[in-house]
């Protein structure tokens, strides 16, 4: 099966993209990934066959006034300009990024079943959840549930013109308002850090992190006995600034070593910390808590490593995915991050083993997922 995997630039979608085209040619299928220039070398020294195509950062949509209509915008862009790279890969099948939403049009122009991947839980409104985003348990009783009911009818409007939006933009390339949508999910994360709902789509599968080391290098971290907290700054534009300096102030007087994941190193470090890139994978595994921002790539990586965390959210999905992490009991928000603030947060996690008890509960929940090649070739069979 040859398979056209695309995905937007920033870390924390083509990761999990470069981590599906691994699992495909693992299984003796033929992915070729299309995403930004800066991967394209990555792509290739990991042997996978990979293309540029530009238009799909959320950081060039910075500052747009109305970012519902510019993300629209852009696919139908991307929509046109993939309709004839599509046709020259001749793929059986296209993986879209679920902020690539061109791409899926692309698909559907010339007749190709594509799947959606989405690198995070399942972002769908539901009948029963409050809205995503907002960080809230779903309600319980009778207050609790119309809490929900009330916070969903406020961004029923907004969902709404989000459909209005799309269909325009369908229609303007060449499809009809309304899509059949993708042939199916694969929702990326771990089993403890999705929400129960009674609207679960049927086409959608959770299959477990999809995690790539986009890093080669080591970072040994300093030597010693002491518990390592790991420091991992959030790689997204809307992430919280800031955060590994501030970290690193906190911890001085707790008697603990520090590494900071980071492309580039810091410099000033006292001699019991340490930055730079190296491979979080093995970084985690010597770790006794990462703090990191609410990106769900890390906190996947750090929960599937058994690590506990301490979570300093920015803004887009990682205020709910903090609180998502909090609820299951392995990690402690900060916000804002203060000092103090982190200073007590890394202190309760080490301090306390249920911290360490409940990542390990998150990690054992994903070996209860599904295979996404084999989701994908099903999909494929059934359109054949």
């Amino acid at each position: 099966m040859r398979v056209a995997v695309v995905s937007g630039g920033d870390p924390g979608h083509v990761v999990p993209a470069m981590a599906l085209c691994l699992r495909f040619a693992a299984a003796g299928d033929t992915p070729v990934l299309l995403t930004g220039e800066r991967w394209l070398a990555a792509a290739a020294g990991e042997g996978v066959e990979a293309a540029r195509v530009t238009g799909l950062a959320l950081s060039d949509l910075t500052g747009c006034p109305d970012l519902g209509r510019a993300l629209h915008d852009q696919a139908a862009e991307l929509a046109v300009a993939l309709v004839p790279r599509l046709r020259a890969l001749a793929p059986d099948l296209v993986v879209c990024d679920v902020l690539a939403l061109g791409a899926g049009m692309a698909a559907e122009l010339l007749g190709l079943p594509w799947v959606q991947l989405s690198p995070h839980p399942l972002y769908e409104p539901s009948r029963r959840l409050p809205p995503i985003g907002s960080g809230l348990a779903p309600g319980t009783g009778v207050r609790g549930r119309l809490r929900d009911a009330a916070l969903r009818a406020m961004t029923a409007r907004s969902i709404r013109r989000g459909e209005r939006q799309r269909a325009e933009v369908r229609q303007r390339v060449g499809l009809p308002a309304r899509g059949p949508g993708p042939a199916a999910r694969l929702i990326a994360t771990l089993p403890a850090l999705e929400v129960p709902r009674p609207d679960w789509p049927a086409n959608a599968h959770v299959v477990g992190p999809l995690l790539w080391e986009a890093s080669g290098e080591t970072l040994t971290p300093p030597p010693g006995s002491a518990p390592l907290v790991m420091i991992a700054p959030s790689t997204a534009w809307t992430g919280s600034t800031g955060m590994a300096e501030t970290t690193l102030e906190a911890v001085r007087d707790l008697g603990v070593r520090a590494v900071v994941s980071t492309f580039a190193p810091l410099g000033g470090l006292p001699d019991w910390a340490r930055s730079g890139p190296g491979a979080q994978d093995e970084l985690l595994r010597q770790s006794s808590v990462l703090v990191c921002g609410g990106g769900h790539g890390m906190l996947a990586k750090a929960l599937r490593a058994a690590v506990p965390v301490v979570v300093v959210p920015g803004g887009g999905d990682q205020w709910e995915m903090a609180n998502r992490v909090a609820r299951q009991g392995s990690g402690v928000i900060v916000r804002p991050p203060t000092e103090a603030g982190l200073r007590a947060a890394v202190t309760r996690v080490l301090d306390d083993p249920r911290f360490a008890d409940a990542a390990a509960e998150a990690a054992a929940s994903g070996n209860d997922v599904r295979d996404p090649v084999e989701v994908c070739r099903t999909v494929w069979s059934l359109a054949r």
